[in-house]
């Protein structure tokens, strides 16, 4: 056997290795967690260590995702090489969203995706009560704690209110709703793919771009992403890292415009979900990479408009953050122990990104060099993130959708995977989606 093919083989052993830790630790996850809940423990899953109940079913969305799977395995790597970059783009972007919506209608138009957001627990149930928008922004904090008659609902009141008035906007224009609540989110997070790509094309790694890109729009955790807030989050964190990129690495007033724009897309992210603060790791990281700090001036220009705008309209950030670690601790979080979920969090995460990611990991891990700087750089941000959440223990469960953000940026590992293999890593990909979504019930 000649030297460089035993090297190979190596490394595809050692790849399922990664993706055999990754099983046992799902497995783990599960057993332990069944264990729990036989024991007493209120950890409010279904079926650990997701939030989903076990209910094998097919649905309209079916065929519809099967297809999308077998094709973008079959053709996706090579057009991702040979398109033009725009088209490129529109294509990964609108496959995307075929791939996330088709998956959501596994469950059916009414629970997959108009019940999705419109739950008594959920931002649509508190639309209707918003008469005035500048008086929801200055008593937002009012109504966080649940000890009182009148306060938000779950998810309102534990995120700070820039989501919340994205879906006020939505029901203002005429598209009330879940049903085209749920559409807005998934264009919106299926684009994250897209944004990533264009974030490694500026700082000069197009062909870390082309090859992850496919593993982008394949991604597991548009089973989430159709439909929960937190795809959309996704994508907006997603597009404004790379409207930054954009921004830093070339000149004129094109430039200063999308850096001031991806400030302000950062800013807002601040107003979306208190965790996405880490998202800061991934905008440094491009600022690590490109060392303009016009660019990161503009940008931090930027964000403190957009937290200028929101404090002069009486929402204070950090009061917002104290209350919802009130009421966190209050809720199911106070059932979920600590030192389960520490790790069961990573088992939750592994089903939302795949098994490519863990191959592509363990081969960044490995060969840290195996990757250009930027690439690398926001794929260890990523990292940092989502360990740095684990860690705070505010993100005990439910991290398949939570953490979406980070995830979508892990898929940058995947352009390692050998090319040769790239096709049956996107159909492992997109038989885990596939099997998650008609084997269980998700909630989001």
């Amino acid at each position: 056997m000649l030297p460089d093919t035993r090297i190979r083989r190596a490394g595809l052993t050692f790849d399922l290795a990664a993706v055999g830790a990754g099983a046992a630790l799902v497995v783990a996850a599960a057993l332990v967690g069944w264990q729990l809940l036989r024991d007493a423990f209120d950890i409010f899953l279904g079926f650990p260590p997701l939030l989903a109940s076990w209910a094998p079913h097919v649905g309209p969305g079916t065929p519809v995702a099967i297809v999308v799977g077998v094709l973008l395995a079959a053709r996706g790597p090579a057009l991702a090489q040979r398109l033009a970059w725009r088209p490129l783009l529109l294509l990964a972007w609108a496959t995307s969203v075929v791939w996330t919506l088709g998956l959501a209608l596994v469950d059916g138009w009414a629970v997959g995706v108009a019940g999705r957001l419109a739950t008594d627990q959920e931002y649509l149930y508190d639309v209707p009560r918003v008469t005035d928008i500048p008086a929801m922004l200055r008593t937002f904090t009012d109504f966080i704690l649940t000890d009182q008659p009148v306060h938000w609902t779950t998810h309102v009141g534990a995120h700070p209110p820039g989501v919340f008035l994205l879906f006020v906007w939505l029901d203002r224009i005429g598209l009330g709703g879940g049903g085209p609540a749920g559409i807005a989110v998934i264009l919106v997070g299926a684009s994250a793919c897209a944004a990533v790509a264009v974030t490694l094309r500026a700082l000069g790694s197009e062909d870390v771009a082309r090859s992850a890109l496919p593993f982008g729009v394949l991604f597991p955790g548009a089973v989430w992403v159709g439909v929960s807030a937190d795809g959309m989050f996704a994508g907006v964190l997603a597009w404004g890292v790379a409207l930054l990129a954009v921004g830093a690495t070339r000149r004129g007033l094109r430039a200063d415009v999308a850096a001031v724009a991806g400030g302000l897309l950062l800013g807002f992210v601040l107003y979306l979900s208190y965790g996405l603060v880490l998202g800061g790791l991934l905008a440094l990281a491009v600022l690590v990479v490109t060392r303009r700090w016009r660019a990161a001036a503009l940008a931090t220009a930027g964000v403190l408009a957009v937290v200028a705008a929101f404090t002069a309209a009486g929402f204070w950030w950090f009061t917002g953050l104290h209350l919802l670690r009130i009421i966190y601790a209050a809720s199911a979080a106070a059932g979920r122990p600590y030192e389960y979920f520490v790790w069961a969090n990573l088992a939750a995460l592994v089903l939302a990104t795949g098994p490519a990611v863990l191959a592509g990991l363990r081969r960044l891990a490995a060969a840290p060099r195996s990757l250009p700087l930027a690439p690398a750089l926001l794929v260890a941000a990523a990292v940092v993130a989502v360990l740095a959440a684990d860690v705070s223990g505010l993100s005990k469960a439910e991290v398949e959708r939570i953490w979406l953000p980070f995830g979508v940026w892990l898929v940058v590992g995947c352009a390692l995977l050998p090319p040769r293999h790239v096709r049956w890593w996107l159909v492992a990909q997109a038989v885990l989606a596939l099997l998650v979504n008609h084997l269980l019930l998700t909630v989001w």
